[in-house]
């Protein structure tokens, strides 16, 4: 792609044409060496032009009624004058890499919206519930002015925190049956969540009435993300009014109370995070881009598999293998 393209698709997103925005998202997450050079600079060139978005993260395991949530969410963001965008995370086959890809299936209103932008991406085995370049994305909706970005987290379990070091708001789904109060207060998603919902309360009204109980009352012995925040447990209805209200008014709360200076301090802590993760990724494509670390490693990890040599050990090896490939000559 040559420079001139990058010139358009800079002049083209920053001007709000969702196809630009689709374009770069796609030239995000190519993983061409040429690609992500070309990626490298898009993002230099607008970050100066990414106005900070109310960033909000929804979590919960699959069933649990994410989508149509996130949908509702952004129907009703949108009708009050607001510009969202939709980062989907969909869970890739460890059999054959692909993924489904139907998050805009599942948000048919919000995909057509004018004002919206739905992008549904592959996890391609990152664990943690996002994707390797959602922060990326990120900074590209609010280059293309969507002041509103939701991601949504592939969903398997208990371990999908890693959103939570991308956005201002972590909401965390659960089904009113999901367990009693000791799965309540598991560690781990628990901890870092700014809500809980209470999701499907039109199937159950009772049994959605006594699981936000449990919810309120395991909360009360976890230490919330943030210090002036109560986090608070909602009982929710895609389908229906019951719950949609208190929830919008625990957002709008939530943006309202930390506005000073609070997002500002947990953004510094997630670029921080932002470029340890970069950090880690890279050298291990260091590795497997070498051939003599590439060798090497296969080496350990046949003397680890045979039960020659212990982990630990092994990477200890492969150290100073990097730091002699990498040494500059004297």
């Amino acid at each position: 792609m040559p420079a001139a393209t990058v010139d358009a698709i800079v002049q083209d997103l920053l001007a709000g044409n969702r196809r630009a925005l689709a374009r770069a998202c796609s030239l995000v997450e190519s993983t061409t060496e040429h690609d992500r050079q070309l990626a490298t600079q898009l993002l230099e060139r607008l970050l100066p032009h990414c106005v900070p978005s109310r960033r909000i993260g929804i979590t919960g395991a699959p069933g649990v009624g994410k989508s149509t949530l996130v949908e509702t969410f952004g129907l009703h963001y949108v009708e009050t004058g607001r510009r969202v965008a939709v980062l989907a995370v969909d869970p890739s086959s460890r059999r054959t890499g692909g993924s489904i890809l139907g998050d805009k299936v599942r948000m048919p209103r919000l995909s057509n919206h004018a004002d919206a932008f739905v992008r549904p991406s592959p996890s391609r085995l990152v664990l943690g519930g996002a994707t390797s370049t959602t922060r990326e994305m990120i900074l590209l909706c609010e280059a293309a002015g969507f002041d509103t970005v939701i991601v949504e987290t592939v969903g398997v379990g208990q371990s999908e925190i890693d959103v939570a070091d991308m956005v201002d708001m972590f909401l965390l789904l659960v089904l009113p049956t999901a367990g009693d109060d000791v799965q309540g207060i598991k560690r781990g998603i628990m901890e870092v969540a700014d809500a809980v919902v209470v999701t499907k309360a039109d199937l159950d009204a009772a049994a959605a009435m006594r699981a936000v109980a449990q919810y309120q009352g395991s909360l009360r012995y976890l230490v919330p993300a943030n210090d002036d925040w109560t986090v608070p447990a909602i009982d929710v209805s895609s389908v229906g009014a019951p719950g949609l209200t208190s929830l919008f008014d625990a957002v709008a709360r939530f943006f309202a109370h930390t506005r000073s200076g609070a997002i500002a301090e947990r953004r510094h802590r997630q670029r921080s995070a932002w470029f340890d993760d970069r950090l880690h990724r890279s050298l291990i494509e260091l590795v497997e881009r070498d051939e003599t670390l590439r060798t090497r490693l296969e080496t350990l990890r046949r003397d680890i598999a045979d039960g020659n040599v212990i982990p630990s050990t092994a990477v200890q090896r492969l150290l100073a293998s990097i730091n002699l490939v990498t040494k500059e000559p004297s």
